[in-house]
C-alpha cells in the first residue's frame, strides 16, 4: 500500500536536519526567518551532506504562536512571507518601509519577538493596496483549486478581526452558527479584506513552493509536519464543528516527565463524522501539503488509535489527570488506527513518518510496521526498559525508524546530559510519595544528591546501589513500590551506561563537551534507522555555539505557555552558518556513517 511513497526517498540511509523556520534568519530577514531563508537552510543541508530538511508545522498560528495549535490545518503562516521577494518590493517607498521595519525588528535576538507578525501584516497590506493582487489569473487558479478551505479561512480571519480578536464561539450568533445567508452578506461588504487574506495565502504558497523547487535542485527532501490536532479557535472548527468533540480537550496521561499529564486544550476529532464524509477533510489536508513536502511527519500518531480526552469543563489545574482514552475499548484501537492510516497512505504521494513516542499500545508499532511507516528512536529513550534497563546498541534500533538525539519538545541533548540524565521528575516523585503516605522530605535527603539535582529533576545518590536500599528507605513492601522501582532501574547510573556506548577514553564526564555530543551523534548516525534527523541546536552545540546554561536553549516545554516557547533562535546568521566549520564537521560525520 505504501510502496510508491518510497520511490522518491529510496531505501538508502539518509541524514537530515530539523530546523524550525522561526529559529533561523538571514541578513534579509525582518525579525524572523522567512520562506526565502529556506533556500539558505537548504544550502546548509546540502553543504553538510544532509538530504532531508524537516520543518515544524508551517500553518498560521494563534496568540500563543504554537505551531501545533494552529488556526488552520491548511493556511500558511503569513509572517513567513519574504517581503523583499515580493514583486512590489522594488518600489522605493516600499523599500524604505521594509528597511525601517528591519531596523526596528533586528534578527539575531535569543528569542523571536512576535510583535513582528503585526508589523509584517501591516506591510503586506500596504504592498497589496499599492501594487494590487498581481497575476489575477494565477491567483484565481489557486483560489479555485483550494476552495475547500480557503473561502472559509479568509472569511474566518476577517470575522475574527471584526470581532476584535474574540474566539469564534463568542461571536454574534449569526456568524458563530455559520449562517450562510448572513455570511454571504458579510463577505460582500468586506470583500477587499477577504481578498487580501486569499492573496496573502497565494503569496505564501508561491514562495514556499519555490523553496521546495530549490530543495529538489539540491537533492534535499522536504519533510513537513502534520499536527494531529487543531486549535479550538480555528477556521477548521468554526466551519466544520461536526468533525470535533467540543466537550473534550485533548492531552496526554501522566508519565515520568509530566506528573499530572498534559492538557493541550484542542478538541478531539469525531472520526465517525469525518468517515461519513468520506474523509474529505483529511484527504484535502494531504493534498495541500503535497505542494511543499516529500515526507510528512504524522504528529502523535498514537492519537489516531486512541487519544487522551479530558472533559472540557474539568478545572485547568488538574491538567491531564482526569482524562480517559477515546475509544475507551482498547480492542477497537487497532481497527481505528488502521482505518485512518489506510486513508492517509492511499491518498498521498508523500512518504509518511510517525511520531510514536510516549505510552504506546502495541497496536501502534505493529500497524506502523505493516504500513512501512518509520517511527521515532530518540536516543535517551531507546533502551531496554524491562530487563537490562540499558541503552540499545545502534544496530538494535528499528530499521524502519527516524533516529535522533532530541525533539522540539525536549531539552537539547547537552542540557539533557547535564541536568536530566540519571534523574527522576521531582513533581512526579512527590505525587507518588503522597499517594503511598511516604515522607517525601525524609526520602529526598536519603535518596538524592542535592548538588546534582536541579531544574525540577532529582539525581540519585551514588550510594543507592540496589533496589533493596531504595525499598528500605521508602519503608514499604516491594510490591507496593513497583513504579518507584521502575523509575530507579531505568535512571540510576543512566549517564554511566550511555558513556559506555560512547567508547570515549577516561571516566564519565558530568559536563557535556563537543566530544561527548559528537559521540552521541555518532550513535544515531551509525544506527540501523533508515533516517537520522537531528535538531539543528544539537549540531550547533557540538560546535560550542550556545553559551551559558544550556537548559535555557529549548524550543518548547510541553504543558506550558511562555514567550520562550516556539521562539528560540540559532546564534548566528544563515550566511555565517554556511561559512562555519560546523558544516564540514557534520559532512564528515554523515559521510563516515554512510548517509551521504
Amino acid at each position: 500500500m505504501t510502496k510508491n511513497t518510497w520511490n522518491k526517498a529510496g531505501t538508502q540511509k539518509r541524514a537530515g536536519i530539523l530546523a524550525p523556520l522561526f529559529s533561523v534568519y538571514s541578513k534579509n530577514s525582518i525579525g524572523i526567518g522567512d520562506f526565502d531563508d529556506l533556500k539558505l537552510l537548504i544550502e546548509f543541508c546540502h553543504k553538510s551532506g544532509c538530504s532531508i530538511l524537516q520543518l515544524l508545522p508551517m500553518n498560521e498560528t494563534g496568540s500563543t504562536f504554537c505551531p501545533y495549535d494552529a488556526v488552520s490545518s491548511f493556511a500558511l503562516e503569513p509572517m513567513y512571507i519574504s517581503l523583499v521577494a515580493l514583486p512590489g518590493a522594488s518600489d522605493k517607498t516600499i523599500q524604505a518601509k521594509i528597511e525601517a521595519a528591519r531596523k526596528a525588528n533586528p534578527s539575531g535576538q535569543k528569542h523571536v519577538d512576535y510583535k513582528i507578525k503585526d508589523e509584517k501584516i501591516k506591510l503586506l497590506r500596504h504592498i497589496y493596496s499599492a501594487q494590487g493582487a498581481g497575476d489575477a489569473k494565477d491567483l484565481k487558479k489557486f483560489s479555485d483549486h483550494n476552495a475547500y478551505w480557503l473561502d472559509d479561512f479568509a472569511l474566518f480571519k476577517v470575522l475574527k478581526e471584526f470581532h476584535k480578536g474574540k474566539p469564534w464561539y463568542e461571536w454574534e450568533e449569526r456568524y458563530k452558527e455559520h449562517d450562510g445567508r448572513e455570511l454571504a452578506i458579510f463577505a460582500k461588504k468586506h470583500g477587499k479584506e477577504v481578498d487580501f487574506q486569499k492573496w496573502s495565502q497565494w503569496v505564501a504558497y508561491r514562495q514556499f513552493a519555490e523553496a521546495r523547487s530549490c530543495a529538489g535542485s539540491k537533492n534535499v527532501l522536504m519533510c513537513g509536519d502534520l499536527p494531529i490536532l487543531i486549535s479550538r479557535d480555528s477556521a477548521d472548527v468554526w466551519s466544520h464543528p461536526e468533525f470535533f468533540k467540543l466537550d473534550f480537550a485533548a492531552g496526554a496521561p501522566p508519565d515520568m516527565y509530566c506528573a499530572k499529564g498534559q492538557r493541550w486544550g484542542m478538541p478531539t476529532y469525531d472520526w465517525d463524522k469525518i468517515s461519513a464524509d468520506s474523509y474529505t477533510y483529511l484527504k484535502e489536508k494531504l493534498k495541500f501539503a503535497e505542494n511543499f513536502y516529500d515526507i510528512l511527519r504524522v504528529d502523535h500518531v498514537v492519537g489516531l488509535f486512541r487519544i487522551w480526552s479530558i472533559p472540557y469543563n474539568d478545572p485547568q489545574e488538574n491538567e491531564g489527570l482526569n482524562g480517559v482514552f477515546d475509544p475507551s475499548d482498547e480492542h477497537l484501537w487497532k481497527e481505528h488506527g488502521v482505518s485512518i492510516l489506510s486513508v492517509m497512505c492511499g491518498n498521498t504521494r508523500m512518504l509518511l513518518c510517525a511520531e510514536d513516542l510516549g505510552m504506546i499500545p502495541k497496536a501502534c508499532p505493529e500497524t506502523l510496521k505493516e504500513f512501512a511507516i518509520p517511527g521515532n528512536e530518540v536516543q535517551r529513550w531507546t533502551k531496554d526498559w524491562v530487563k537490562t534497563h540499558d541503552f540499545l546498541d545502534p544496530e538494535e534500533y528499528r530499521e524502519m525508524s527516524v533516529a535522533m538525539l532530541s525533539t522540539h519538545d525536549t531539552t537539547n541533548w547537552a542540557a539533557w546530559w547535564e541536568n536530566e540524565a540519571g534523574t527522576v521528575d521531582q513533581p512526579l516523585f512527590i505525587r507518588k510519595s503522597l499517594d503511598r503516605n511516604i515522607d517525601y522530605s525524609a526520602a529526598q535527603d536519603r535518596l538524592f544528591d542535592p548538588v546534582r539535582s536541579k531544574h525540577g529533576r532529582l539525581r540519585w545518590l551514588d550510594s543507592i546501589r540496589s533496589v533493596d536500599l531504595l525499598v528500605g528507605i521508602l519503608g514499604k513492601r516491594p510490591e507496593e513500590l513497583r513504579d518507584f522501582i521502575e523509575m530507579y532501574e531505568n535512571t540510576y547510573e543512566e549517564k554511566e551506561k550511555l558513556w559506555q556506548r560512547f567508547k570515549l577514553k577516561g571516566s564519565m564526564k558530568e559536563k557535556s563537551s563537543p566530544d561527548t555530543i559528537a559521540a552521541a551523534l555518532k550513535i544515531t548516525l551509525s544506527s540501523r534507522s533508515i533516517f537520522c534527523i537531528e535538531l539543528i541546536m544539537d549540531y550547533l552545540n557540538m560546535a560550542g555555539l550556545y553559551k551559558g546554561d544550556l537548559y535555557a536553549y529549548r524550543v518548547n516545554r510541553p504543558g506550558t505557555i511562555s514567550k520562550d516557547n516556539w521562539s528560540l533562535t540559532i546564534p548566528l546568521y544563515l550566511e555565517e552558518l554556511l561559512k562555519h566549520g560546523v558544516c564540514k564537521e557534520i559532512k564528515e560525520m554523515v559521510s563516515v556513517s554512510g548517509r551521504c
